[in-house]
């Protein structure tokens, strides 16, 4: 939505988190004198600190809190919902409101100076690739959106030549009436099923990305995935495909998609290939920890679906330990199960709550000489469970296949904690 028709509308904030409390500084900036509504599920002494101090200070806020704060909808003529919001949790209060978002807004102003990157994996990573051959090679660039700050916090009054490198979700893309000038789309696979309805919502909303472009836009896509590419054929945009022979060797697609990009703003291929080539590679994606008590520890914290967990398998020798289970995305694990056995992994420890369903899949492959597992509720007795039964010479690998929330606040607080402990019981065992 352009920012001109905010103007004269009444407005709601709908949740008040990171992104929540970025909306609201920059519609106070763009509007001073406005009178801005904000919801949350949370009563005020919950929300944090931040957005506590800001409300405060504002006279011409009214709030919207506690359990009914959907029931406010009604009141608006435009939502701008946070990301983590399901709409079908507010679709019953709609009539003729306008839902609009950070990305939304951003897009409307940059769209011809963004690069869109989605997929269920590896757009962090190939986000981050783009963005490392960018500033090697002398391009002014800004990497946004699903990493770091809330995008408008890079909105600049003046104009810019920035190029924006977009790491899209597919809550951002949810409800999207616009696409990036380039768009990348990586993988599909079944994910986030507990906020969409089912599959082919949650691919409606990754096909955003795509789906509004234009012929003078260009979309980026692999070829291995049938809906992506029924997607593409359907697109005005200029098509370029890539793929890998092995579909499930993510950092290879992550590769062949940013030199597509970097080709398309003239960097030769030898300096991106120089680029690559010295990319230090990104946190919790299948990063090694370090070797103690002759051990390898391998902290892939960001696996959060099954098919990510089985790329990291098949990407390491002699896994001896796995560190699965979490909270729950209706994912299926037969495949995963199948592999396990196959590796011939010896113990696996398992988190709630998703811990239950994974070994009941993997007590169906067999019935003979099944792993060790053992059930644990924090990271502390995993990883000590890890020392105690991963022979010298194997890995243990921590690849949970499901997402963090039931014990951890997110996937990176879970591999933080996961290399913390390690570390730590590995210092204490010399002493």
């Amino acid at each position: 939505m352009k920012l001109n028709l905010l103007k004269d509308k009444r407005i709601l904030i709908l949740g008040l988190g990171k992104e929540g409390e970025s909306s609201f500084r920059f519609l106070r900036k763009q509007f001073p004198d406005k009178r801005i509504g904000l919801a949350d599920e949370l009563i005020l002494n919950k929300l944090s600190f931040t957005i506590q101090k800001l409300i405060k200070k504002d006279r011409k806020t009214k709030l919207h809190l506690g359990k009914s704060y959907l029931l406010s909808v009604k009141d608006y003529d435009i939502i701008i919902k946070t990301p983590g919001i399901s709409k079908k949790l507010f679709l019953p209060y709609l009539a003729k409101q306008k839902i609009t978002s950070q990305t939304e807004i951003f897009l409307e102003k940059y769209k011809k100076q963004t690069i869109g990157v989605t997929g269920t994996k590896g757009k962090g990573t190939t986000a981050n690739l783009i963005y490392k051959i960018f500033k090697d090679n002398g391009v002014k660039t800004e990497l946004v959106g699903n990493i770091g700050k809330p995008v408008l916090d890079y909105w600049i009054d003046k104009p810019t030549k920035k190029i924006f490198i977009f790491e899209l979700s597919s809550h951002q893309l949810e409800n999207l009436k616009i696409s990036p000038h380039i768009a990348v789309f990586l993988n599909i696979y079944s994910d986030h099923l507990n906020y969409f309805k089912n599959f082919k919502k949650y691919f409606e909303a990754k096909a955003n990305i795509a789906k509004w472009q234009t012929k003078t836009d260009y979309f980026i896509f692999n070829k291995n995935f049938q809906k992506i590419k029924n997607l593409a054929e359907k697109s005005l945009a200029k098509k370029i495909a890539f793929g890998s022979k092995k579909t499930s060797d993510y950092f290879v697609c992550n590769v062949l998609a940013a030199e597509i990009v970097s080709s398309l703003f003239k960097i030769s291929n030898k300096k991106t290939k120089k680029s690559i080539k010295n990319f230090e590679g990104f946190e919790h994606r299948l990063e090694f920890v370090g070797k103690f008590k002759g051990i390898n520890f391998y902290n892939d914290s960001a696996a959060t679906i099954p098919e990510a967990t089985m790329a990291a398998l098949n990407s390491l020798k002699n896994v001896g330990t796995i560190i699965l289970g979490g909270s729950e995305k209706k994912s299926e694990f037969n495949l995963l199960a199948k592999i396990i056995i196959k590796k011939g992994i010896k113990n696996i420890i398992l988190f709630p709550k998703e811990g239950k369903r994974i070994w009941q899949e993997i007590s169906k492959e067999t019935k003979k000489n099944q792993p060790e597992h053992f059930f644990v509720n924090n990271m502390k007795e995993a990883t000590k469970l890890c020392f105690q039964y991963t022979k010298r010479g194997q890995t243990c690998l921590l690849s949970p296949a499901c997402a963090s929330f039931s014990t951890f606040d997110d996937y990176q607080d879970r591999g933080k904690q996961f290399k913390k402990y390690v570390k730590n019981l590995a210092k204490n065992e010399k002493r």
